[in-house]
């Protein structure tokens, strides 16, 4: 499973719409459950497609303090492998029966790419609603533990107090936007190496 966090003004129903607006046409079809904070859209392939495999993939939206949790579950593709297979096998036995498999070929390799295609519409959700995986303005803010004031990230001091505020700066993965404290330089959620900043 893969998720991101989208930091900004943005709702899982935003994308939960997107998401079946463009999946829901063939090959495809797209099934919306639960509405509000968490919503879950599922995405695979007609049953007994006319060519392919059947694939199927699982959206998870989840409305976070600042945003949206995105997790893409993990892609079921048993019926592709196995329509890959019978491809291979036949192109084995007669190279020229290879033909007759060209749409179930070009079928399976569109469905292997579904996830990069559910990504896309979730990346261009979030850039219409003016998200993204940086840090929002309001994390942006960082409260003094001392005299409870906010101070802009990135102060060696607090405005108010003086008080210092160290190693507390917060900042977020540039692989999936997941929030790091300052001394990890290994994202726990996705396992990117942050850069040190």
């Amino acid at each position: 499973m893969e998720t991101r966090i989208f930091h900004g003004d943005l709702t899982p129903q935003a994308i939960a719409q997107n998401l079946v607006a463009s999946f829901n046409r063939s090959p495809y079809r797209v099934q919306q459950i639960g509405d509000g904070d968490r919503i879950v859209v599922q995405i695979a392939t007609q049953e007994m497609p006319a060519s392919g495999g059947q694939t199927a993939i699982t959206v998870t939206l989840e409305k976070v303090a600042d945003g949206v949790a995105v997790q893409l579950g993990s892609q079921s593709w048993v019926g592709i492998a196995a329509s890959l297979g019978k491809t291979a096998m036949i192109a084995w036995r007669n190279p020229f029966g290879l033909l007759s498999r060209l749409d179930d070929l070009a079928q399976d390799i569109e469905n292997l790419g579904i996830s990069d295609q559910i990504w896309g519409v979730i990346e261009k959700s979030a850039l219409a609603a003016g998200a993204s995986l940086e840090l929002s303005t309001r994390l942006k803010r960082l409260e003094c533990a001392y005299c409870h004031v906010a101070n802009p990230v990135g102060e060696a001091s607090c405005l108010a107090c003086g008080a210092p505020l160290g190693a507390v700066q917060p900042r977020t993965c540039l692989q999936c936007g997941f929030v790091l404290k300052s001394e990890e330089l290994i994202c726990p959620n996705c396992g990117a190496r942050s850069p040190v900043s």
